[in-house]
């Protein structure tokens, strides 16, 4: 579920939604989920001084919470 919703606010936030891309990975029993989207987009995507960065990754936490596991976001270029 919280790769479903991260999926979902991330191409409804940036002008080229067709490169979004999510990378899961199990780090230690904590879901690792990377961003990755087009160059232009990464401003959208972190916001001013990260609170949109931050709201997603709340966002995420209480959807993975909701399926009884942890979750963590990580944009990368």
């Amino acid at each position: 579920m919280a790769v479903d919703v991260l999926d979902y606010l991330a191409r409804n936030l940036v002008d080229h939604p067709d490169e979004v891309q999510i990378t899961e990975t199990d780090d230690e029993g904590q879901l690792v989920l990377e961003l990755r989207v087009h160059a232009e987009d990464m401003g959208k995507v972190i916001g001013k001084r990260g609170r949109t960065a931050k709201a997603i990754r709340t966002m995420i936490k209480a959807a993975a919470t909701r399926d009884g596991t942890n979750a963590t976001v990580e944009i990368v270029e």
